[in-house]
């Protein structure tokens, strides 16, 4: 098995028992992984509990972000959400779409699958399905989507490039995607980089903030656009689990940041949607463009 797949397995089974754990365990910890935190809570989630559309059963608590709610959904839309867990994404993102639209959530953990499509049918959306595959490689065919949403997945992949390149041929021409994501700003410690709980935890996995950019400029979106970034700090009790003490405070005080970022692209195309670039992002919203230093 080569370094790709023994990741990816790290994730498929951590996230099997993920699937499983209770929502405030996930939420005091990096994303579901082992280290809960005793002195902090929701260290990456953002409240959904007000947004229409929420499902409580299908909050796992292992967001970075809010995708949906800057994702510009219109009624009639087909969305995809990758790394869809049990579900509360494509049900905030079912609300937006209506009746006339089409739901599709990907993700490669069978219990997540299989949670998602009972809080499915519990609901009774006949318009959402839950798809078991690999976001390498979508089980999609080209230009279905108008919307792509995702929340603090694609720091889980290993080829990250290869994820934005198939949303860019699963998109329809004018369609646009709203990532939520965890980046970097300067190496993290060797510990922290290298140990399978962090990468299962969105951290060891990230990479750095201007080579995640960077690749979708390269695939050919346009528009690219960091809608919402906040920093992430990681509670001491569980930095201790990975660093001594001098570590520790080195990094604390270092020049490495943490963030969930929030970005949005478009992809070009003759029938390009009209999309509010004003209301796209919130106050840390900032359009990257050639040599504007975002990307």
């Amino acid at each position: 098995m080569n370094k790709s797949e023994e990741l990816k397995e790290t994730v498929r089974k951590k996230y099997s028992e993920i699937a499983e754990q209770d929502k405030a365990e996930n939420q005091s910890s990096c994303c579901g992984a082992d280290g809960t935190s005793q002195k902090v809570y929701n260290i990456m989630t953002d409240d959904y509990t007000k947004i229409d559309g929420y499902n409580e059963e299908a909050d796992l608590g292992l967001g970075c972000g809010l995708p949906t709610q800057f994702a510009q959904i219109k009624e009639g839309d087909t969305v995809i959400d990758l790394g869809s867990g049990a579900g509360n994404d494509c049900f905030v993102a079912r609300h937006e779409t209506g009746d006339k639209g089409k739901v599709i959530g990907i993700d490669f953990t069978d219990a997540m699958i299989t949670k998602a499509r009972a809080n499915a049918e519990k609901l009774g959306y006949n318009n959402v399905e839950f798809r078991q595959g690999d976001i390498e490689d979508m089980p999609v065919n080209d230009n279905v989507a108008d919307v792509i949403v995702s929340n603090c997945v694609l720091n889980l992949v290993p080829d990250k490039q290869k994820v934005i390149q198939e949303i860019h041929r699963t998109l329809k021409p004018g369609g646009h995607f709203s990532i939520s994501d965890i980046v970097l700003v300067g190496e993290l410690p060797e510990e922290l980089r290298n140990d399978a709980e962090m990468y299962a935890g969105c951290i060891g996995g990230a990479i750095q903030k201007d080579d995640y950019l960077g690749h979708i400029k390269e695939a050919g979106f346009e528009n690219i656009t960091i809608q919402k970034e906040k920093t992430i700090t990681i509670p001491d009790d569980i930095l201790s689990k990975y660093l001594s003490n001098e570590k520790m405070e080195e990094f604390k005080n270092g020049d490495i940041g943490i963030f969930s970022i929030t970005v949005f692209a478009q992809k070009a195309g003759a029938e390009k949607k009209k999309v509010n670039m004003a209301t796209a992002g919130d106050a840390a919203q900032s359009e990257c463009t050639p040599g504007g230093g975002c990307c």
